[in-house]
């Protein structure tokens, strides 16, 4: 990383106001000028200027300056949820007509928004494993304008060849976005990678407590001006100052959080691998993971997200290993300090599906390891065997 603890610590903040040590929230809604011919310059160019809060803030702009210099990107722009920074980055760039490639295991609210919502408006669609660059390849059509890929995914953890798809869409002019929540710019630099644009839920690692609801894209200038004045100040998802803040808060021990989510996930995959009650793990960086050579081609490491099936066919099991837990605690979401399951069967309000059914995500925090692995022992003596 270059000299991230200048971009985390230093970079926007040589000159604070008062010498404060930390950036001031600067919670207004608008800004005012001092006559009508400034008044009128910034009026007529929003991007670039304050004028209102929705579309420009000094304490959202820090935040915006900071992810941007970590992910290798030109600019970027915040907004109030992550799934609006995949919405917005998405239909920017479409019309009726345009076709849009999605891998099929993305995060629910990308494969909604593609399956379901813009089709509404004449927007066609392809799902794909994306496994394989020639299924990508082979699902390209005239039409099509966008290829999206979220590498891992954040249930199966399947992985793409981004650098690969990535040369496919540019010979044939195709925008390429991948969700990056998963292993931050601590861990993968997709735009180094040659991808076009890049999403976060920053409500996850970069926020990092448990406390914040954000989006954020990074890419070049012209995109991300381009995604503002098209959807950003048309839809108005706005990443209001205080939530800003917070990011900037928890970007201060992004580096140094990682590296601890990463070693406690891979602790807590190789020891659920061994366990005779576990009947598959899912986790980039295992030896056993069959894309592991892909994984430490795209990636430096990993995050504290991973998966399992606990060998059962009975509910009844996974409902006791889920209640058995006792530093986990059972949300949705993942990203901050804490560990957390998600049962996939909790989904369901019928009988899940064969293959979902002992399907288990984990987020490991930054508890102590051995009191992690202790709690999931004594949750798995209580499954039948």
């Amino acid at each position: 990383m270059d000299d991230i603890s200048y971009i985390l610590h230093h970079m926007g903040e040589e000159s604070l106001p008062e010498n404060a040590v930390s950036p001031p929230i600067f919670q207004t809604s608008i800004f005012c000028f001092k006559d009508f011919r400034e008044f009128q310059r910034v009026i007529s160019d929003e991007t670039h200027n304050r004028l209102y809060t929705r579309g420009n803030n000094p304490t959202v702009n820090l935040a915006e300056q900071k992810i941007a210099a970590l992910e290798h990107g030109q600019k970027a722009k915040l907004l109030g949820a992550g799934v609006a920074a995949i919405s917005n980055a998405i239909m920017a760039f479409l019309r009726a007509g345009d076709h849009v490639i999605c891998v099929k295991d993305a995060y629910t609210w990308a494969q909604t928004l593609v399956g379901k919502y813009l089709p509404r408006f004449g927007v066609e669609h392809t799902f794909v494993d994306g496994t394989s660059v020639d299924e990508v390849a082979k699902a390209i059509r005239p039409n099509t304008k966008i290829i999206y890929l979220e590498s891992p995914t954040s249930l199966t953890f399947t992985l793409q060849d981004v650098p690969a798809i990535t040369a496919l869409a540019k010979a044939r002019g195709i925008k390429t976005i991948i969700d990056n929540t998963w292993a931050t710019p601590i861990f993968c630099n997709p735009l180094d990678l040659g991808v076009d644009i890049v999403v976060h839920s920053a409500s996850k690692y970069l926020g990092g407590n448990s406390d914040l609801v954000a989006g954020v894209i990074v890419g070049s200038e012209q995109d991300i001006d381009h995604i503002t004045w098209q959807e950003s100040l048309q839809l108005g998802s706005v990443a209001d100052p205080f939530m800003a803040w917070l990011i900037l808060r928890g970007l201060r021990t992004l580096h140094i959080r990682l590296p601890v989510h990463y070693a406690n996930a891979l602790a807590v995959a190789t020891f659920l691998e061994k366990s005779p009650k576990v009947e598959g793990v899912c986790y980039p960086f295992l030896e056993s993971f069959p894309q592991v050579g892909l994984a430490r081609k795209l990636m430096r490491g990993g995050s504290g997200l991973l998966s399992f099936r606990l060998k059962t066919r009975r509910l009844d099991d996974v409902i006791a290993f889920t209640d058995a837990l006792r530093l986990f605690k059972r949300a949705v979401s993942w990203g901050g300090y804490e560990s957390l399951i998600y049962p996939n069967a909790v989904s369901y309000t019928a009988d899940p599906p064969p293959d979902r059914l002992s399907l288990i995500r984990l987020h490991i925090g930054l508890e102590e390891r051995d009191a992690v692995l202790g709690d999931l022992d004594q949750a798995l003596s209580r499954v039948s065997s």
